[in-house]
């Protein structure tokens, strides 16, 4: 517990980001310097896991999209099957939190809001222009309230989704993929 402290106390006075065990978190990453919790899976933005021989090849799809996290997780019949680094919406365009089904799915779709801006692998969470796509992952959120993917996760999440496959979206920070799956079955 010593350790920890001066690891803390270190990286206050440094401004640095650290990571630091929390029992009901298990272990997140903190920025000193924003006070943002970060996940602390490994992915750098932009990076993603997709892994769908992790489950059964059918099965219910929930996905969880953590706000404070920057994460999308992906499970097949409870299993765990893929892992993103996403950005969502920034202050002042911000991505509202709820459950979601997919309304609409286009490959090759443009905004009608932003300049005609591609939108490629879109699912349509709500008639009022937010949806999941690929787009720029930055290390926080930048977009004007969607939620950006990395192309290729964007690609495999398109191919296994249907209208009305439900998306929540959490300003929770869950410490494990399990907790993000209890919130998508609450």
């Amino acid at each position: 517990m010593l350790r920890v402290a001066r690891r803390l106390a270190s990286a206050l006075a440094l401004g640095l980001v650290i990571s630091v065990p929390l029992p009901a978190l298990a272990q997140v990453t903190v920025s000193m310097e924003t006070g943002q919790l970060l996940a602390n899976d490994g992915l750098r933005p932009g990076q993603y896991r997709w892994t769908p021989e992790a489950a059964p090849a059918e099965g219910p799809l929930s996905i969880v999209v953590s706000l404070p996290l920057q994460r999308a997780w992906v499970f097949r019949g409870g299993v765990l099957i893929g892992v993103s680094t996403v950005s969502t919406g920034q202050p002042g365009y911000d991505t509202p939190t709820g459950t979601f089904p997919i309304l609409q799915k286009r490959v090759d779709h443009r905004s009608n809001l932003y300049d005609d801006a591609p939108m490629p692998f879109m699912q349509r969470l709500t008639w009022d222009g937010v949806a999941l796509h690929a787009g720029q992952v930055a290390a926080e959120p930048v977009s004007h309230g969607c939620i950006r993917l990395p192309r290729a996760f964007a690609r495999h999440l398109y191919g296994i989704t249907e209208l009305g496959t439900v998306v929540v979206v959490t300003d929770q920070a869950p410490g494990a993929p399990e907790e993000a799956l209890t919130l998508a079955s609450a």
